[in-house]
């Protein structure tokens, strides 16, 4: 890759400010509210993702797996330096971009026919979501970065407090409030680590070695909102209730992408910049993380709305994700990270098949169903694919990230890997459960005698994500290759910085 060309100098900005463009399109030329103007907003907002997902994939045609450095890099610096337009990726970051890009499309068309009431700004909030999204994977300025990371909180509770379902404002001011209070101290923590550094500038942070007694209070400053965000229990009470409300689309979006902001956070912050607070205090991640496979999928077990279903699963693959993380060993990492960017396929997947039923239906209640399969077989085998690779089958992208997860989890401790196996136990529990309700059966509602399968729209929506979890299932080295050089080097990182302090992981002295 040769830097200097043009179509480097400014590729991330064009990623990240493409919907932007799109927004101030539909803004300007779209008027009124009838069914020409909604139809124009949608193809707008279509094709202005389609066209920012394109561009996007650039960056993996020319990304150079054999470096560890941030790569596109662009710097221009504002405010006397105090704070700077950098944007760069590596091989952590790249493919949450590409993630990112690949699901607004899907987005925008499983909106297509069930948002019908201020549809134009509705596609701008969804176009400034992303643009808010991408530039969090893309900053390389702590200062852009943060606001990045909170300016995406607008557009969501936009999302969830209008086209939500009827106990949206509720779900809108939670899900703002517990995710806004808890990055107050992540920025007084960026104030601090510039007033000690002079500077805001993440790759020049990651090289300086913050004190020891200021670490701590750094990296629990930085937990407070990425454990709110993931979320880690017990601060994601906010989950299920926007999960709920959040029109299908938000729902996607908030799982697949909105989450691994805070496990991002982790890598890019906490794991690199605060090296022995991360050892003293990895035991607080295990215990939080274990509860909240076990726990999480206890409570997934007993619902009976299907959306808070697939949310409680979710805080549980995310109690995976923290577990491979800070097991700080390349297994560990990589399937972490892996297990995000799987989770957020196969869970978009879920929350549109929940979708699909739902348009027909009005309704999420799981005992509501039965016997869909008779009705409904292309929808019954979409599901049980997804239901699938939730469960972790092999074959499926799903098993890959836990199974590297486990792998490196048990190299640390295997206690606390035999406690996060029985997660996978209790996976199959209501995930199964899930699927015979809704799914076999015999057809006993009057309601349920004329649904249709899945149109056209829907397959084609869906059909990506059947294809993506199958393909990095039984061949997960075309992730593992792009981020295996950056996760070693932050694995490596993290270890020089315990043996120049003469400690181990988990805080122990040498």
């Amino acid at each position: 890759m040769n830097p200097d060309l043009f179509i480097f100098q400014y590729l991330l900005s064009a990623i990240i400010f493409a919907p932007v463009i799109g927004a101030l399109i539909l803004l300007l030329l779209v008027r009124g509210d009838d069914e020409n103007a909604q139809n124009s907003a949608r193809s707008v907002a279509l094709w202005t993702t389609v066209f920012t997902f394109l561009i996007s994939l650039s960056l993996l045609y020319f990304f150079d797996n054999a470096t560890a450095e941030f790569q596109f890099v662009e710097k221009r610096n504002w405010m006397s330096g105090l704070l700077s337009y950098h944007l760069g990726v590596d091989g952590i970051s790249v493919m949450f971009v590409i993630l990112t890009t690949f699901l607004m499309p899907i987005s925008i068309l499983a909106s297509w026919s069930s948002i019908r009431v201020r549809v134009k700004e509705y596609m701008v909030a969804f176009l400034l979501l992303e643009t808010f999204m991408v530039g969090v994977f893309c900053a390389l300025d702590s200062v852009l970065f943060y606001v990045f990371f909170e300016g995406s909180l607008i557009p969501m509770f936009l999302i969830i407090g209008i086209w939500g379902g009827k106990n949206r404002v509720y779900a809108s001011y939670k899900f703002f409030l517990y995710t806004l209070l808890g990055s107050v101290l992540m920025l007084l923590a960026i104030m601090a680590m510039y007033w000690e550094t002079g500077t805001t500038d993440i790759p020049t942070m990651l090289k300086y070695s913050f004190p020891a007694s200021m670490q701590p209070w750094l990296w629990f400053a930085f937990f407070a909102s990425f454990s709110v965000k993931m979320p880690m229990w017990p601060v994601h009470t906010w989950l299920p209730d926007a999960h709920v409300e959040a029109p299908t689309a938000g729902s996607v979006i908030l799982a697949a992408v909105l989450l691994k902001m805070g496990g991002y956070g982790f890598l890019r912050f906490s794991i690199p910049m605060f090296p022995l607070a991360t050892a003293d205090f990895a035991w607080i991640i295990y215990y939080l993380s274990v509860i909240a496979i076990i726990y999480t999928s206890l409570v997934a077990l007993v619902q009976e709305d299907m959306k808070k279903l697939i949310a409680y699963s979710s805080v549980a693959h995310m109690g995976y994700v923290t577990l491979g993380m800070f097991s700080l060993n390349v297994e560990g990492v990589e399937g972490g990270i892996f297990q995000m960017l799987s989770h957020g396929i196969v869970s978009g997947a879920l929350f549109l098949a929940v979708g699909v039923v739902y348009d027909r239906m009005h309704t999420r209640e799981i005992k509501a169903y039965g016997g869909l399969v008779e009705r409904m077989p292309v929808f019954a085998f979409v599901f049980m694919l997804f239901t699938m690779a939730n469960v972790g089958l092999p074959g499926t992208s799903g098993f890959v990230g836990e199974f590297l997860v486990l792998l490196g989890i048990f190299k640390v401790n295997s206690w606390i890997a035999l406690l996060a196996t029985t997660g996978v136990v209790l996976s199959a529990g209501y995930a199964l459960y899930l699927y015979r309700r809704v799914v076999f059966g015999k057809i006993e509602k009057p309601a349920l005698q004329t649904i249709t399968d899945m149109n056209m729209r829907e397959i084609v929506t869906i059909g990506p994500l059947v294809i993506l979890t199958i393909l990095f299932g039984v061949y997960p080295s075309l992730m593992l290759d792009i981020m295996d050089v950056s996760v070693k080097n932050l694995v490596q990182n993290y270890h020089s910085a315990l043996e120049a302090a003469g400690m181990t992981h988990m805080g122990t002295v040498k």
